[in-house]
């Protein structure tokens, strides 16, 4: 195995050894694994309306893989998912690896062992404060040169390899590694500060006159170990050596931000530590998207979303071995940040997740309910191109334009697809008149089915929240990158309910049983209480006490999901009421109707912005109504290359971990094709622009020619129509047609069987479902 330390590589493992049995992780129990997912799966289901998987065809059923899930932004319960897609689709188990302070944990330990999860140290979840501060003497000649006031740099507090981590500031909490200690005063950093934040802190101070004690300058700060992680790497190289699957967030840990934070390069060296110590063993790197809408909140959301497969690129690996470990770490770690970016809908800050949120909705005609997958990739189209066009003036008028909507919608109580109440020729006032006695008595319905549930359960849903807000003041404090600590909150709630329900339930049923024993004693109390309050008045005398017990507690059970699953029909009729009441008030009615005609003179201006930009950044915005096929061959490879320098100790090699646009700016070698342009977007919608669910002209009527599949258009099957031959009569027709048939039978047999393979369907299948008859609006 090779010292990760040390950057030392030892001799590979002979061809004689491989053909031993290989045992891969000794953690994971196969059948505690399978009984802890079964079991939490059942909280997944209760706690979220809708996990959807996309492309988890893409995921290999043999051979090692290293699943590389981002953003995380709901701790444990992300792992939790992916195990139960993974176990379904795929029929296999994930070795994850997890952050050491929460094994330590005891139910989330115990879990972790469960599953076979291998400990990782982190140095941040070891960050001590120290006395004296530091600053930067020369910032802009020697910008890793770091100078102490009060500071003992050789105290045995401070290691090489160590982290000198900052106060947080605007959320920020910047943090760098220690590359040299020079004294007791002074020491190098590996790398650089570079945020503002940052240096403002360490340079922000006023003038320091020659005389002066220094002591107004500088700022304070924390120092954190230096953590060998050699342990770990080993125990990862065993599990892909022998066929494995590495499940791991790559950020570092869990957050509630918009936006991708750091990638670690951990990922890039597990993989080509396997490749380097057991050539040929094929470890390939899957991209997940972890797309949640309110990720927080109960009943909510998600689509998963598998990227396509990464391949180490044979000029890495040896890169690596022959100690150029900067490049090919850098190289493949671009590679899979930029494979990330493809499966997730990443945002720089949250307003602009809002507004290109609004856009999408402006963007999307009445009556056109999407599936969740397409929802995720129009968002991701969106946020791509605002990105690039946020300064144009034509963007910036229309952002106006769509915040000022959306304060509307604000003061009036309404979301945007409720505005079409406001249309009085579609829903004259009786229509409107109608629907809300039917929802009200509706309302009135479900509330006396939920009430059973409410009464039994209301201890549960005020501790898990007083618990989860608590938690997550605790992780926000403790935090350097989250925001509000929401990504702690969905955890909190499951583990909360984990554990204090059935004991709520057991409360229940021994209070219940003692009383029906006492009744049938003919205890004084028994002739005291009303008859609906006699046991005896449900449970008829010969059903024995033993039956009764475990009866009663899993009645209980019923009658709470039975009130959750009614109760969510009932929150959706309680959202859909103000509209209602606000289209018969005759206050109120004029206000909906001009913000219903305001919407639409901003739907089409959105749409007319969004068809005229969209060809510029994505070529086939809207050429022909072609959809890429979401079922064709998306391996590839990424490709060493020189990665860009920037000012560091010397002698430091540690590769540079990319951000957003971190690589933009890096040459590439001659000759050297650049994969990262070529990076696929996942199952891709090819036609954004020009489907049934977006187009601004009516769509094409459907053709019943069997030469047509999507458009009667032969050229929506993604191939340019080129001459076949001279048609000069009805025998070159006939056979044009033969062939043409051919082609067609053999693509859908081709189709099935791989359908059938994985046992998957189509996105695009499912995107067309769109054409049906639209659900209830609410």
């Amino acid at each position: 195995m090779p010292e990760l330390a040390d950057g030392g590589m030892t001799k590979p493992v002979k061809a004689g050894r491989r053909n031993k049995k290989k045992k891969g992780n000794q953690l994971m129990i196969p059948w505690l694994y399978d009984l802890v997912l079964w079991t939490m799966s059942v909280l997944i289901d209760l706690f979220f309306r809708e996990v959807h998987p996309r492309g988890a065809w893409k995921v290999p059923r043999q051979g090692p893989i290293i699943l590389v899930a981002a953003p995380h932004a709901n701790q444990f319960v992300d792992s939790l998912i992916l195990m139960r897609i993974l176990k379904t689709e795929a029929r296999r188990r994930i070795s994850y690896l997890v952050a050491e302070k929460s094994t330590k944990r005891q139910f989330i330990g115990t879990l972790s062992k469960g599953i076979g999860a291998i400990p990782v140290g982190r140095a941040l979840d070891k960050v001590k404060p120290v006395e004296g501060k530091i600053f930067l003497p020369d910032p802009e000649n020697d910008p890793t040169l770091l100078r102490g006031i009060g500071t003992d740099f050789k105290n045995g507090q401070y290691e090489i390899g160590g982290l000198i981590v900052l106060p947080k500031v605007r959320g920020q909490t910047p943090s760098t590694e220690i590359g040299e200690i020079l004294s007791s005063a002074e020491l190098r950093l590996k790398k650089p500060f570079k945020t503002p934040e940052a240096l403002d802190a360490l340079t922000g101070a006023g003038p320091q006159s020659d005389g002066g004690s220094g002591e107004s300058r500088g700022c304070s700060f924390k120092v954190a170990p230096f953590v060998d992680q050699t342990k770990v790497y080993n125990a990862v190289f065993q599990e892909l050596d022998a066929g494995g699957c590495i499940g791991i967030f790559p950020e570092g840990g869990s957050h509630d931000r918009p936006d991708l934070l750091p990638l670690k390069a951990g990922v890039a060296i597990m993989a080509l530590g396997a490749e380097a110590n057991h050539p040929g063993c094929g470890v390939k790197i899957i991209p997940v998207g972890m797309n949640y809408f309110h990720a927080h909140k109960f009943r909510s959301r998600a689509v998963i979303e598998f990227g396509h497969p990464i391949e180490v690129h044979p000029d890495q690996v040896a890169a690596y071995k022959a100690g150029d470990r900067r490049n090919a770490v850098g190289s493949l770690l671009e590679t899979v940040y930029q494979g990330l970016l493809a499966v997730t809908q990443a945002c720089p800050d949250y307003d602009t997740l809002m507004l290109v949120q609004a856009a999408r909705r402006l963007y999307n005609p009445w009556g056109k309910k999407l599936p969740l997958p397409l929802v995720v990739e129009l968002n991701r189209r969106l946020v791509k191109g605002y990105t690039k066009y946020q300064d144009d003036p034509r963007v910036v008028e229309l952002k106006k334009d769509v915040l000022n909507y959306n304060r509307r919608l604000r003061a009036l109580g309404l979301r945007d697809h409720q505005v079409e109440w406001g249309n009085a020729t579609k829903r004259p006032w009786w229509l409107v008149f109608g629907t809300l006695i039917y929802r009200l008595g509706e309302l009135v319905v479900l509330g006396v089915g939920t009430l059973p549930g409410l009464a039994m359960f209301w201890p549960v849903f005020v501790t898990t929240k007083v618990i989860s807000v608590k938690k997550s003041r605790e992780a926000l404090a403790a935090s350097t990158v989250k925001l509000q600590g929401r990504d702690v909150i969905t955890t909190w709630k499951l583990l909360v309910a984990m554990a204090f329900a059935p004991a709520l339930y057991i409360y229940y049923t021994v209070i219940v049983s003692l009383w029906l024993v006492y009744n049938r004693r003919d205890g004084y109390y028994t002739h005291q209480v009303p008859w609906w309050m006699i046991a005896l008045t449900y449970v008829p005398d010969y059903i024995p006490i033993w039956f009764f017990a475990p009866s009663f507690f899993i009645l209980c059970i019923c009658i709470t999901f039975a009130a959750l699953r009614i109760g969510e029909i009932g929150m959706d009729v309680v959202k859909s009421l103000p509209p209602l009441f606000m289209a018969l008030s005759p206050r109120s009615s004029s206000r909906i109707a001009k913000l219903r005609e305001t919407r639409q003179a901003l739907s089409a201006k959105v749409t007319d912005l969004i068809n005229t930009l969209g060809p510029e950044v994505f070529p086939d915005f809207d050429a022909e109504r072609i959809v890429a096929d979401p079922f064709r061959e998306g391996a590839y490879q990424s490709s060493y290359k020189k990665m860009p320098e920037e000012p560091r100790m010397p002698d430091g090699d540690e590769p540079t971990t990319p951000t957003s646009g971190a690589f933009e700016a890096a040459p590439e070698s001659p000759g050297v094709r650049s994969y990262g342009s070529l990076l696929p977007s996942n199952e891709s919608f090819g036609n954004i622009g020009g489907f049934g669910f977006f187009a601004s002209r009516p769509p094409t009527p459907k053709s019943r020619s069997r030469s047509s599949s999507a458009g009667g258009a032969l050229s929506s099957a993604g191939f340019p129509i080129k001459a076949l031959s001279t048609l000069g009569g009805r025998e070159s027709f006939d056979e044009v047609s033969k062939r043409i048939r051919g082609a067609m039978r053999e693509r859908g047999r081709k189709r099935e069987s791989e359908g059938a393979d994985t046992g998957t369907e189509s996105s695009w299948d499912m995107a067309s479902d769109g054409d049906d008859e639209p659900k209830k609006e609410r």
